[in-house]
């Protein structure tokens, strides 16, 4: 990587990779969940994310490059995580519940992470229209964490400390 182009390219790529994962992962969330709400936050944030891979190509579609992804390690160890804590409680509960909510929060905050340095470096460059999209993005990434948290903090760890 030479420059601020290829670095947007790069990042890019990694998270066009990472939400691919994510959109496999989530059907397995939701089905491990036992609460109603938590699986609906999780099947309607699937869906979500195949709209910002259509985003996502767009950006790609906009810079007249082809829409690939680069294997991002960060987010395949955050879905592993996901995974072992699904194998080490294999009945639905509360605090399984609980722990998919971190688990989730997880993701959504290195997405947030990252769609704010892309949003970030896309006007920089005057890139406006991937921007908007970019924009639009982590929008719906702050969305869903604040629904992970309300849940979290009005329902889920309040029932988990109690089981």
């Amino acid at each position: 990587m030479r420059n601020m182009n290829d670095l947007f390219l790069h990042f890019l790529r990694d998270m066009y990779y990472a939400e691919r994962q994510i959109s496999k992962a989530l059907p397995k969330m939701a089905r491990a969940a036992e609460s109603a709400e938590l699986r609906q936050v999780f099947t309607d944030h699937r869906e979500e994310t195949q709209h910002q891979i259509e985003r996502l190509q767009q950006i790609f579609e906009i810079l007249g490059k082809r829409a690939q992804g680069v294997t991002c390690e960060a987010i395949n160890g955050l879905i592993e995580e996901c995974d072992e804590l699904m194998e080490a409680m294999k009945e639905p509960s509360p605090v399984r519940d609980a722990g998919l909510i971190a688990c989730g929060q997880a993701v959504e905050h290195y997405e947030m992470a990252r769609y704010g340095t892309l949003l970030a470096w896309a006007k920089l460059a005057g890139q406006t229209e991937a921007a908007t999209l970019l924009e639009q993005t982590l929008s719906e990434e702050k969305t869903a964490d604040g629904l992970l948290s309300k849940l979290a903090n009005t329902k889920v760890n309040t029932t988990a400390k109690a089981a």
